[in-house]
């Protein structure tokens, strides 16, 4: 990152300090000024600025704060922390607007969702052929009400049977078990479901639970921030096998295999692999 000026929007991960990308490491280790919000990243990510960088926590500003910070240092190298990926709940769309509106370069550096934190946490696979092949990123509305459209209630997804992943609703425990079981709703009281507290952080929470016991469960964590409701069949043991490596499944790169043959093309060499 050498563009003098440049706004590097950067998701910070789920919160384990190792689970930045190698190109987030790079930008917090050239920038003059990060903006990072301390209720929800780490101080240990932090760990991957230059010394001497100043750093800002945005947990108590506004939007008008921030743009205020990016005004004043115009020349300056400045690193965005955002929890996450910045796509996904990242406030982002609003500072992308203004970089364009004052021609401001800047640039977006994807980071590992919290998504896929709580999934490893859990040791699920979200996609289970024959159980679920569909994920959404979801919330219940809240005090921003007016942000989630009105297609878009918890209770329109939870009729599909997906895997559903809910954000930011954990204050709202008992509202959000209802909406889960509400007609036309596909889940049932002993759908599988999971709470994922601080994914990837020291203190990580992983409880096993079902959609009838959530409101129960979410309560005893006495967490409302940094919560991840993971909920769906694809959760529970078991599953059809994935049709992608099954010998009866040809591609490209592998031929079909009859039942109990152990033919089939041969793994492809990577390239300048070594040849016997």
């Amino acid at each position: 990152m050498s563009a003098s000026g440049l706004i590097s929007f950067v998701g910070a991960g789920p919160g384990a300090p190792d689970l930045v990308t190698l190109r987030a490491a790079d930008r917090l280790g050239q920038a003059d000024l990060v903006i990072w919000a301390s209720s929800l990243v780490p101080r240990a990510v932090l760990a991957h600025a230059r010394p001497g960088a100043e750093v800002l926590d945005s947990a108590g500003m506004t939007l008008e704060d921030v743009l205020a910070v990016y005004r004043a240092h115009p020349e300056a190298r400045i690193v965005r922390l955002h929890s996450g990926d910045p796509a996904v709940y990242g406030a982002l769309q609003e500072q992308l607007d203004w970089c364009r509106a004052e021609g401001r370069p800047f640039e977006i550096v994807p980071g590992v969702s919290s998504l896929a934190a709580a999934a490893a946490a859990v040791g699920r696979e979200l996609t289970v052929p024959g159980v679920a092949q569909s994920v959404v990123l979801t919330r219940l509305p809240q005090r921003t009400a007016a942000s989630v459209p009105p297609g878009e209630s918890l209770g329109a997804f939870a009729a599909t049977g997906c895997t559903l992943a809910v954000f930011l609703s954990a204050a709202r425990p008992a509202a959000l078990q209802e909406a889960l079981l509400a007609p036309p709703s596909a889940y049932r009281p002993d759908t599988p479901a999971a709470i994922v507290v601080r994914a990837s952080w020291p203190d990580q929470q992983v409880v096993p639970t079902e959609v009838g016991r959530l409101a129960e469960d979410l309560r005893a964590t006495g967490q409302t921030t940094t919560v991840l409701v993971l909920v769906g069949d694809a959760l529970a043991e078991g599953g059809r096998r994935s049709h992608l490596y099954a010998p009866s499944f040809a591609h490209r790169f592998r031929r079909r295999s009859l039942p109990g043959s152990t033919r089939g093309r041969p793994a492809r060499r990577a390239r300048g692999a070594d040849r016997a």
